[in-house]
C-alpha cells in the first residue's frame, strides 16, 4: 500500500514474474517455489488487467510479437487461451519454470465477482488496485491448501476502507 505512480505494480509483476519462472534473485528473501505454480493475476476490469498486468507480466496486448518484453522471458511463455468478450486478454498462459515443468498463469478481474473465484487451488493470487473483502478472503482460500502467497498492490484512494482496515488497524502483515 503506496501512493500513486511510485512502482507497486511494477514490483508485484516482478514477484509474479519470479514465483511463475522459479528464476529468483540472488537477494530474494520472500517465498520460494521450487516447482511450477498455479497462479493468478487480477485487477479491477478486463481492460484494466489487460492494460496494466497483463503487459507489464507479459508486454503489449495488442503486439504479440512483442511478448515477452515483459518481466516474464520470452523464452519460458508457453501456450496460451485468449479470454473471450475482451480483445487480447489472455486467459490462461503457461511459463516455463526453471525446475523443468510449466508454471499456470490466469488473469481474473474483481468485475468476474467472487463465485468465479472459486474452486481452485492456487500457489500465487496478486492482486493490482484495492480489491473487494470477499476477493481477498476467497484469495486467501485459494491458497490456503498449498501454503501460498496472497498480495495486493494499491493506493488507498477510497480511505479507511474494510480492506484498508484489515491491513492497518488489525495487524494483518503485507
Amino acid at each position: 500500500m503506496a501512493g500513486n505512480r511510485v512502482g507497486k505494480t511494477q514490483c508485484g509483476a516482478a514477484e509474479m514474474a519470479y514465483h511463475l519462472t522459479g528464476q529468483y534473485p540472488q537477494w530474494w528473501e520472500g517465498k520460494r517455489f521450487d516447482k511450477p505454480v498455479r497462479a493468478w493475476a487480477a485487477g479491477v476490469t478486463n481492460e484494466s488487467v489487460r492494460d496494466v498486468v497483463q503487459e507489464k507480466l507479459i508486454g503489449p496486448p495488442s503486439r504479440r510479437a512483442e511478448w515477452g518484453h515483459g518481466l516474464i522471458p520470452k523464452h519460458t511463455l508457453g501456450d496460451f487461451s485468449l479470454s473471450r468478450g475482451t480483445a487480447d486478454l489472455i486467459d490462461t498462459i503457461s511459463v516455463l519454470h526453471e525446475s523443468g515443468g510449466y508454471s499456470m498463469l490466469q488473469f481474473k478481474s474483481y468485475s468476474e465477482g467472487r463465485t468465479k473465484w472459486q474452486g481452485v487451488g492456487l500457489e500465487v493470487c496478486w492482486m493490482d488496485e484495492e480489491c473487494p473483502e470477499d476477493l481477498y478472503y476467497e484469495a486467501l482460500t485459494r491458497t490456503n491448501e498449498t501454503d501460498g502467497t496472497v498480495y495486493i498492490t494499491f493506493t488507498p484512494i477510497e480511505g479507511a476502507t474494510s480492506v484498508v482496515r484489515m491491513f492497518l488497524q488489525e495487524g494483518i502483515r503485507i
